[in-house]
């Protein structure tokens, strides 16, 4: 039994690492949400942060959410709760892919970009992380400058 355990520790610890240099950006961030009045709590081993400034900047983007290795940030609490699943998909994609994944989600992303689709909607990662996580997709209305991120 003690050896199992010890291989899943070791198994943890590796994905860790693996994805530390690209959570590192994002735990970097997070003395800005901290002083911006925003809260950063720790939920099944990943970081959640919240606040005025991830509101500010994720609007921006016309996302609610968004992985950084390890590191999640929302809108806000319920951005965070309602997007959890599909944000968790991301993460186990870092874990997967480690430094390469943002490189490789911007390559998808062109690909859909060079065949006439939608870099968002037709990104194989975000595709995976529909799929996966059981939401469907809830666009905006036409015009909106949305990309169909989860609502």
């Amino acid at each position: 039994m003690e050896k199992v355990n010890f291989i899943r520790t070791v198994g943890l610890c590796l994905r860790y690492c693996w994805v530390l240099p690209v959570s590192c950006i994002g735990i970097l961030l997070l003395p800005f949400v901290i002083l911006s009045g925003g809260a950063v709590v720790v939920a099944a081993g990943v970081i959640e942060a919240e606040g005025a400034i991830t509101s500010f900047l994720l609007s921006r983007l016309h996302i609610d959410a968004i992985a950084i290795g390890h590191v999640v940030f929302g809108r806000n609490r319920d951005s965070l709760i309602r997007c959890r699943s599909h944000e968790r998909v991301h993460v186990r994609q870092y874990e997967r892919w480690g430094p390469l994944f943002p490189f490789l989600y911007l390559l998808s992303s062109a690909a859909a970009l060079v065949r006439g689709l939608d870099a968002y909607r037709d990104n194989r990662f975000e595709q995976e992380a529909f799929r996966v996580s059981g939401l469907m997709e809830i666009t905006r209305p036409q015009g909106s400058g949305s990309k169909g991120a989860p609502l």
